[in-house]
């Protein structure tokens, strides 16, 4: 699948790489992915995160992927979900924390992936990277571009998902954003 991908599309995944080694991740994860594509600058996924979420906004960003670390990786929706069963998410992540300190339950998830002495890439992961091809193969495109992997990162939902769209960043306005995009 990586012969499809266009260099930009290339430069993200090896970003995302460079995000986990950096981080002593085990595994590239979606937030990863997101990290790899916020590095961009010339691109059309960059040029459609700097119309969506601008610069100004990444703080708030990264805050929201920040705090769903700290949540063990849930989202507002698994949360939602935990709190209906009358599990309360918050007051568990508060005794945890009190426990074993502050970001006790961020720790990176373990996997057997350095075999090649680099980190594997997690199921989430691996599906954003699949998605990507169905959205190119959608969109009758001929490779598949770091846009499609942004359009991918907004259909996975889950954690990165939701962020992104609390920022304005969906399918529909990414599609919008590289189908129209605005002049400089």
């Amino acid at each position: 699948m990586f012969e499809r991908f266009t260099k930009a599309a290339r430069a993200v995944v090896r970003g995302a790489v460079e995000h986990a080694e950096r981080g002593g991740a085990t595994v590239v994860t979606e937030e990863h992915l997101l990290l790899g594509l916020l590095d961009r600058e010339d691109t059309r996924a960059a040029a459609a995160l700097r119309t969506l979420c601008p610069p100004d906004s990444r703080p708030s960003l990264m805050a929201a992927l920040a705090d769903a670390r700290r949540r063990a990786g849930l989202s507002r929706a698994d949360a939602k979900a935990l709190a209906d069963l009358g599990i309360d998410v918050g007051a568990i992540v508060a005794r945890v924390e009190e426990t074993h300190g502050a970001g006790a339950l961020a720790v990176d998830r373990k996997d057997s992936g350095w075999r090649s002495g680099r980190p594997s890439f997690s199921r989430e992961a691996k599906t954003v990277l699949e998605k990507s091809l169905r959205v190119t193969l959608a969109r009758k495109d001929r490779e598949i571009g770091d846009e499609h992997i942004l359009l991918a990162l907004t259909l996975t939902g889950g954690v990165v998902a939701e962020a992104l769209a609390d920022h304005g960043v969906t399918y529909d306005s990414v599609d919008t954003a590289v189908s129209h995009p605005a002049a400089p």
